[in-house]
């Protein structure tokens, strides 16, 4: 059968254009002795992605050129020679960026669709939603009755942060570009919101909504988001360093934010983590999510774009930010 994929044309040097992607057309073999064949239905797009376009290897190796990309998918078993698993079964896995693909069983996980539409496990009940729950419980430690700022609240990592401290007894504020993305923020239950792109001192603003400082901060954005959380953050803040998108598509190291010293001078605690590292919390979250939606407690919301061709705009898409919730591809 023929499939058809999204090569990476060339590591781009600042913000990546159309020019850097390419579809392609391949032949995918009927699958031999303990493989499967698999049709991709939802395919996910990610910031960290764009790490993988660098041609450096960070935490994971870079995107290769002239191959297919990678990227988290869910997909249906349509043919299977391997014992664990049948025609039909649903599947999670990094084989995304195309329609399909054989594989031999590595790194393919089986999802309930019975509980869950299959696209959630690629957002709040997938490695998304695991990373807003490790920032906040583990690394950031969140108590009931203090005060998290979650930055990049509309997006896909940070809604389902609003709502899982919220759950946890916390007050939230959250930040985000425009006023559309700020009443979604309130909508999920965020108790203030500021417009980042509305304000002239973001410090300021994020302070007054909060009544005060902030015990934690959840880093989506970096820059001036950075500078700003230093100087709300309340002596003994804690920071979890999830990403800096603002920073990623720098074509040059940008200068130092002035009030590092704050770190010192408060006591502060900030510690980067990648969610793989982590895994032995999913039993727990997968526990505590499950009460949470039972008890109403939880929503998502996708921002979908149609078609594998789609893929490279919905991935550029996230740094004009263009989504609500998860960006995804529905094939």
């Amino acid at each position: 059968m023929k499939s058809r994929e999204i090569h990476l044309t060339a590591y781009p040097k600042g913000e990546p254009g159309p020019g850097n992607f390419e579809l392609a057309e391949v032949d995918i073999p009927a699958p031999k002795d303990g493989e499967v064949l698999v049709r991709n239905a939802w395919l996910s797009v990610d910031p960290y992605m764009r790490g993988r376009m660098s041609g450096i290897r960070t935490y994971v190796d870079p995107f290769q050129i002239g191959q297919a990309m990678e990227g988290g998918a869910v997909g249906e078993v349509i043919e299977s020679n391997n014992p664990k698993f049948a025609k039909g079964d649903w599947v999670l896995s990094m084989n995304g960026w195309r329609e399909a693909y054989v594989s031999d069983g590595k790194g393919l996980q089986k999802i309930d669709t019975s509980l869950l539409p299959p696209q959630a496990y690629l957002h709040i009940a997938g490695l998304t939603g695991m990373t807003a729950y490790v920032g906040i419980k583990r690394i950031i430690d969140l108590k009931e009755g203090e005060t998290l700022w979650m930055s990049a609240g509309a997006g896909a990592v940070g809604s389902a942060g609003i709502q899982f401290a919220k759950a946890m007894g916390a007050k939230v504020v959250a930040t985000a570009g425009g006023k559309e993305k700020c009443d979604f923020c309130l909508e999920i239950g965020a108790d203030a919101v500021v417009d980042y792109k509305d304000t002239g001192n973001l410090a300021k603003a994020i302070r007054e909504a909060a009544g005060g400082g902030v015990d934690g901060y959840f880093e989506n954005v970096g820059g001036s988001h950075w500078t700003a959380a230093l100087e709300v953050l309340k002596p003994k803040g804690r920071i979890a360093a999830c990403g800096m998108i603002q920073r990623y598509n720098d074509a040059s190291a940008q200068p130092l934010p002035d009030n590092l010293t704050n770190i010192v001078a408060k006591s502060l605690m900030i510690r980067g983590f990648i969610v793989t590292d982590h895994m032995d919390m999913i039993g727990d979250f997968m526990t505590d999510l499950a009460q949470w939606m039972m008890a109403g407690k939880i929503q998502t919301r996708e921002t979908v774009r149609d078609g594998i061709a789609s893929m490279p705009d919905a991935f550029l898409g996230l740094f004009r930010g263009e989504n609500f919730g998860k960006m995804l591809v529905k094939l």
